[in-house]
């Protein structure tokens, strides 16, 4: 990842938040606007004490927008998430109550804990920012924003996400552990006082929604964009992996990388831009064969190997 050196004023300043709170974790925050400033959604997987929830809460709290709370439990109903109708006998008719998943920035905490149904309730939102209860399809405000924290499959009580559910969050992230040096900062920020106490808003949710729109203006060169398809192309092409990237995955990319653009005040978007992100866009994106799971590779590994065996277009190559 490059120095950090954001040309936007309010993004550095969410950035700075961050860093007062997460000591250590500057390259997570900056993955985590990527994906926000994309319009995407991020899935954040690691053991449970590592900050994913505090991480998701400071950002938040930096945004002046509408932030919700779901805490994913074995017994949370879909309409838990989306909302209900309640007959109201005064009016003799039914009335819409809507769910958390109505706000600007959303957690969903322990994605994972709850039941697939309950899961797939998310699908249609994160995908269209639209929810469909009772047959009406109510949109969903902008922006809308998912950050999701899951633990580790393999601890108890857990239950894998739907393949079409991880293809809808932009990026997948892990926190791990602190540094011996992060840690021991830690210790001594929030001896006292936590500092997400201390924290305020930074951004607008206009301003935060019109930096989305200049996102989607970043030049990407035709060259850059087939770099892209090559990576995904190999990942359907490769013997180790049974399902490949998808289209949405490709686009996924090409919008990250955009958005990775930005933050570093440029207007264009990079071949190594496209090179930093792949993993952290791709892993979760395919399924292995049953041979190269026995084998004990892992998706990320496999995503690796493709970004270091494609030729990565050099700067004289662009039209």
């Amino acid at each position: 990842m490059q120095n950090i050196a954001v040309y936007n004023e309010k993004i550095e300043k969410i950035v700075t938040n961050i860093n007062k709170v997460m000591m250590g974790k500057e390259d997570v925050a900056i993955l985590s606007l990527v994906a926000l400033l994309a319009e995407g959604h991020v899935l954040l997987e690691d053991v449970p004490g590592v900050g994913k929830t505090m991480l998701v809460r400071t950002l938040a709290k930096s945004l002046d927008c509408d932030f919700k709370r779901i805490q994913f439990t074995p017994d949370l109903l879909p309409s838990d998430v989306t909302g209900v109708s309640i007959y109201n006998p005064k009016e003799m008719e039914f009335e819409f109550r809507e769910g958390p998943i109505f706000g600007n920035v959303i957690l969903a905490d322990e994605i994972n804990r709850t039941s697939p149904k309950t899961q797939s309730s998310l699908l249609e939102a994160m995908e269209e920012s639209n929810v469909t209860v009772d047959g009406k399809t109510k949109p969903l405000q902008k922006p809308f924003f998912v950050m999701a924290t899951q633990n580790p499959i393999e601890y108890e009580g857990t239950y894998p996400l739907p393949e079409a559910q991880l293809d809808r969050f932009i990026l997948k992230l892990k926190m791990g552990y602190p540094s011996y040096a992060d840690e021991l900062e830690m210790l001594d920020r929030t001896s006292e006082r936590h500092p997400f106490e201390t924290i305020d808003s930074v951004i607008t949710k206009d301003a935060l929604i019109a930096i989305q729109e200049d996102v989607k203006q970043v030049y990407i060169d035709r060259n850059v964009q087939q770099y892209i398809m090559n990576l995904v192309t190999r990942t359907r092409e490769n013997s180790a992996i049974y399902l490949g990237v998808s289209p949405r995955g490709s686009i996924a990319l090409m919008k990250a990388a955009k958005a990775y653009a930005y933050i570093y005040g440029r207007d264009y978007v990079l071949p190594d831009d496209v090179k930093f992100l792949a993993p952290f866009v791709l892993s979760h994106r395919i399924i292995l064969t049953s041979e190269a799971r026995y084998e004990g590779i892992s998706n990320e590994q496999t995503i690796a190997s493709i970004v270091k065996s494609t030729h990565v277009p050099i700067r004289k190559e662009f039209s």
